[in-house]
């Protein structure tokens, strides 16, 4: 991958590289939505925490393991309102990788994390040259159900206790969305 990870734009937001230098934004957004977050996902109490992890996500990138984003407003540059990422990606004969997301409650239904992912995408099956991204819900996650969706992910099946969240096994509804122009730069 290029040695700079690109800030990614949409109409409202501006996606940002994750990095250690944002840890106190993360750690505001999470505290501000704990409530809401805390069904999908582990999230950060501790500074040394959310350093520790921005500092791994940015790791990801240089070795190509992934891309993970903040996300701003454009007329708000130090507020996080929302998280967008690409990983385990996987080069060879899988050239795919798996998406996460999530956004400040206050801005459901807004259509921002829409915006986002469809940058996302672009970076995905643009410069990356990906062939497919593959991305998970809860089966009673409505909104990433109808996100996903709109985004013209396909649902390829559901994997029982999939992950262990907020105390118990969750199923997952599996779906993929697949690059309709991908070509080979170098098959294995």
């Amino acid at each position: 991958m290029d040695s700079q990870q690109p800030d990614l734009h949409s109409a409202r937001l501006i996606l940002r590289p994750a990095g250690p230098a944002f840890a106190q934004a993360l750690l505001c957004y999470q505290q501000r939505n704990c409530e809401h977050l805390v069904p999908w996902g582990p999230i950060h109490t501790e500074l040394s925490s959310a350093q520790a992890f921005l500092a791994g996500r940015a790791n990801d990138w240089g070795e190509g393991r992934g891309a993970s984003y903040l996300l701003f407003l454009r007329e708000d540059a130090e507020t996080v309102v929302g998280t967008a990422s690409l990983f385990k990606l996987e080069r060879g004969m899988m050239q795919g990788c798996t998406m996460g997301y999530g956004i400040d409650r206050s801005l459901q239904g807004t259509g921002l994390m829409r915006e986002a992912l469809a940058a996302l995408i672009g970076l995905a099956f643009g410069p990356l040259g990906l062939h497919r991204i593959q991305a998970n819900y809860q089966a009673d996650n409505v909104r990433s159900a109808a996100l996903l969706e709109r985004l013209g992910f396909a649902i390829e099946g559901r994997a029982s206790q999939y992950l262990f969240l907020n105390g118990a096994w969750r199923d997952h509804v599996l779906t993929a969305l697949i690059n309709p122009d991908f070509a080979w730069a170098d098959p294995p």
